[in-house]
This record gives structure tokens, sequence and C-alpha cells, in this order.
């Protein structure tokens, strides 16, 4: 099995820079613009992961390593289009260098290639691909449906808020881990336990995003912190805060959903997080569900030497400050 280190540099020497050389250059130069801004690049990784961990070569697995990490960013382009978001990890935005319609247009190809490197793989494992990642397009959408639904709503449950995050955000990472593990050659049971991991893993990762949305620093995060709070996003910090809240709180939580200055709306929403418990709340959920992540992880039928590098992984996705 590979280090991790040794992982990202086999998927950078084919996947380094300017993968999209075709013409029209004003398709593909948004397209290149996005693939390149430096990014954690959890998810192809994990996919390499989930199928060493098996026992199978990671050089299969390339293709679809990069088709999860295109079409992630396929998602990113057209939800900053609809955040009518700026700043996309320290840089400019897509829509924000090369207008809306080419945004547009270039999540759409984005798309597109995504499949063309997913089914660039063994014909044996096609199938099953298609199946796991069909599956997972189709609940990432329906998510950030949701998503933008919850801005209109101010009585969100908590467990509305966790689906609709296990849609956008988790799900895509219990299918890079599951596509791993097809091409390594998993079986049912042990597939079923390595994609719980990568879901439950995925709902702590956006729990702890959602709370460095609002109480990281800028610096690091690489966006405005307080962007959720701006667009009115029902994050767990918001749900919460507001299910704790009392008469007067969610009166003074239903007047700023409307606050045009957005430097009081911040400082206002980030001091009800803190007086309803909200805060703390998030970071223990966080932990939570991280740790019932460790619990699936365990359970697979492979050595501990094996489930090493994940465990690894999911430590440094728990304990990020970005």
């Amino acid at each position: 099995m590979h280090s991790l280190s040794a992982l990202n540099a086999l998927y950078n020497e084919k996947f380094s820079v300017d993968n999209f050389h075709q013409n029209p250059t004003g398709l593909y130069k948004p397209v290149n613009h996005i693939m390149n801004i430096p990014g954690k690049r959890i998810r192809p990784l994990l996919l390499l992961m989930g199928c060493e961990m098996f026992g199978g070569d990671a050089k299969q697995a390339l293709n679809p390593s990069f088709a999860v990490e295109v079409f992630h960013n396929f998602t990113l382009v057209h939800d900053d289009i609809m955040d009518n978001a700026d700043i996309r990890r320290g840089v400019p935005t897509v829509h924000k260098l090369y207008g809306t319609n080419a945004g547009i247009l270039a999540g759409d190809v984005m798309l597109a290639f995504a499949y063309r490197y997913l089914t660039d793989v063994a014909p044996q494992y096609v199938p099953s691909l298609i199946t796991i990642f069909n599956k997972t397009a189709i609940e990432i959408f329906e998510g950030q449906q949701m998503d933008m639904d919850f801005e209109k709503r101010n009585d969100v449950t908590e467990g509305e808020y966790l689906k609709m995050i296990e849609f956008k955000t988790s799900v895509l990472l219990g299918c890079c881990l599951q596509l791993g593990a097809v091409i390594g050659g998993a079986g049912a049971e042990d597939q079923k336990l390595i994609y719980e991991f990568g879901l439950k893993l995925g709902l702590s990762f956006q729990i702890k995003d959602d709370y460095l949305d609002t109480f990281g620093e800028a610096e690091k995060v690489g966006k405005r912190i307080g962007g959720d709070i701006i667009q009115n996003k029902k994050t767990y910090l918001y749900v919460t805060a507001f299910n704790n809240a009392n008469a007067a709180q969610k009166a003074q939580f239903t007047s700023l959903l409307t606050e045009a200055d957005e430097e009081k709306k911040i400082k206002e929403v980030k001091q009800l997080f803190e007086a309803t418990g909200a805060r703390q709340q998030a970071l223990d959920k966080s932990d939570e569900l991280y740790n019932v992540a460790l619990q699936s992880l365990q359970k697979i039928s492979v050595g501990e030497e094996n489930k090493k590098p994940l465990a690894e992984m999911a430590q440094k996705i728990n304990n990020r400050e970005f």
C-alpha cells in the first residue's frame, strides 16, 4: 500500500495542471481555472485508498479518482453561481472571472468529462461504477435543492438538516470509497461498511465546515468568514441555535434574516450561536459522527494495517482548521 503522500504524488503525476486543452478556449479556460485551484483533494485520495485497502492497484483507479474530482468541482462552479459567491479557496470564482453563462457551460462539460473518466477502466467494473455514481449524483442535486429551500424557512429541524448534508456532501465521500472498493475487489458487505464510513465522516466533515465558515480564520479557510450567515444558510449551527433559542432570541434570528448590514448580521448571529450553546454543540456533533464513522471502519474484514491509512486520513479531516 502507498502512503498518503505517495498516492497524492501518483495522482498529481497524471492530473497535475491544464488537463483540458481542447478548443474552444472560452469553454475550457474556466474549467482549468477551477481545477487548478489548490484544494484538499480528499475525494480522489479516498477513492484510491479504498481501492488499495482491499488489495487493488491504485493505478487502475486513477481515472475514476479524477472523475470524482471533476464532478466535485463541477458542483462547486454551479453552487457558486447559485450562492453568488465571489471567492473560492482564496481566488475568484469561475462566474466572477468569466461570467455566469461561461460558468454554467463549464460545469456542464465537466459533468460530461466526469462520466468519461469514470468509465475509462477495466470493462467489468463499469456497470457497478455507473450505478453507484448515478445514485450519488441524483442525491447531491436533491441535497442542493433542499439547501436552497431551507433558505426560505426558519423551522428546519436537525433531522432535515442532517439529511440535506448527507445528500449534498456526505454521499460523495461514501461513493468515492465504494468506487475504490469495487475496483479493489471488495465484497458487498465490505462495500456497504466502507460507504457508511464515508457517509458518517462526510456528515462530520460538513458540520465542521459549517463551523469553520463562521468561527474559522479567513486566511486558513480561503473564503470570507460568515458567508453562510449572509446567505441565510440553515447550517447545523443555525438550526441548533434556533431550536435552542428562547422567544426573544427567535425573534432576533427572524429579524436578522433581512438585515442589510452584513457585518452587523454576522456579528449578531455569531453572538446568538454562542449564547444558545450551538457553537459547542456543533463541535460535539462533529466528533460524535467521526467516532461512528470509525466504528464502521473497524468492522471491515481486512487487517488493521490496511485500515490505518483511512483512519489517519479521517483524523486529519476531523482535526483540520480549513
